[in-house]
């Protein structure tokens, strides 16, 4: 289990969420790990919104606050109130590129 300080494996476009749907990349198109995109605050998922939240507060891509699988929180998708899309979460990130907190 990550702690404070760990480094935490990166979430990326593709990467699951806790309620199946996919991350999509949106928020910066450059900046890759493992040859998919790095996932930003604010990027959606592939069903309806789900928004991705950003919690670190220190690495960033294009300006923009980088995603990691702590997991990381979202906003509510277009499934909710049905669970776990009311906070579609992610749910892996990369096998071996990590991030910073």
């Amino acid at each position: 289990m990550n702690t404070a300080g760990d480094p935490k494996p990166i979430h990326r476009d593709t990467d699951r969420r806790i309620c199946n749907h996919l991350t999509v990349v949106v928020g910066q198109d450059n900046v890759y790990a493992n040859f998919l995109l790095v996932s930003v605050d604010r990027d959606p998922n592939s069903g309806t919104n789900g928004n991705l939240n950003a919690a670190n507060n220190n690495v960033y891509a294009n300006f923009k606050l980088v995603v990691n699988h702590t997991p990381e929180p979202a906003d509510p998708d277009g499934s909710c109130p049905a669970s776990p899309h009311c906070n579609p979460m992610t749910a892996e990130g990369s096998p071996n590129v990590f991030v910073g907190d």
